[in-house]
């Protein structure tokens, strides 16, 4: 019997004639982190927003074990299960903090971002709520002093690192990312990546992460899949995978990161 946290099964979605991806089956063990890599288009996206329930899959299904010990097809869940579960199961880092419901809310304080989130897993006590996020900042090394800063004011690598705060603040069990190192500036990720490196083994997290950069696959992950034009040709442990390539595909992806 699977104790997997995670089970997707044959996930397809077309956007008219355009295949998004295509029959997608895949276990994530708690703990684990999985890297989906490939170049854009190759619709790891797409798969990314299947999961996260964003997307309704042509055909396929995701369950997920909830912390009954039950797994549960998260397309049978009610529209206010889902969001509960997104509240508190699960977190998702974006590569555009402004994106999505669970996005970074703009015109709101640092430390509200992250009270908001503890709210709506049930939180009232308003002292309680402000020392969890003032705790939760310093472990994303956020000063003290700009909790009560907008996010407006932060630069693109301290946005990352209050989504990150925000997301794992209730404890998650799973957490997607879809390139939160993109577009910074290559000390802020590497900055950024050990902090990430260090949360997810000290938290224990199952993590989902999007990436077109094997470096960070390499660094974060212990399973890659490689997808292309909609399927995952190629799957495996990262070193095996990034080291001795079986696909075409897959050794011009890590001969062009090499040669770059």
């Amino acid at each position: 019997m699977s104790d997997a946290l995670l089970q997707a099964r044959g996930l397809t979605k077309r956007y008219g004639a355009r295949l998004g991806c295509a029959d997608v089956s895949f276990d994530l063990d708690p703990g684990e982190v999985l890297a989906i890599v490939g170049e854009s288009g190759s619709g790891k996206s797409t798969l990314l927003s299947l999961i996260a329930t964003e997307l309704q899959p042509d055909a396929g299904s995701v369950g997920y074990r909830m912390r009954d010990g039950v797994m549960r097809d998260l397309a049978a869940l009610s529209e206010a299960e889902r969001r509960a579960l997104m509240r508190t199961d699960w977190g998702f880092v974006r590569q555009d903090a402004r994106q999505g419901r669970q996005g970074l809310r703009m015109a709101v304080s640092a430390g509200g971002n992250v009270g908001e989130r503890l709210m709506g897993a049930g939180a009232r006590h308003y002292g309680n709520i402000r020392g969890t996020a003032l705790d939760w900042l310093a472990k994303v090394e956020i000063a003290a002093d700009r909790v009560d800063d907008p996010p407006t004011r932060f630069s693109g690598g301290m946005r990352q690192r209050l989504q990150i705060a925000r997301n794992l603040v209730t404890g998650p069990c799973l957490v997607l990312m879809d390139e939160p190192t993109s577009g910074l500036d290559v000390s802020v990720q590497a900055r950024l990546l050990d902090l990430i490196r260090g949360l997810v083994a000290e938290l224990g997290l199952a993590v989902i992460i999007v990436t077109h950069d094997l470096a960070v696959a390499r660094l974060l992950s212990h399973r890659v899949m490689v997808m292309r034009a909609g399927r995952v040709i190629e799957t495996g442990l990262t070193d095996q995978v990034l080291d001795d390539p079986a696909e075409p595909y897959t050794q011009l992806l890590v001969s062009s990161v090499l040669a770059a």
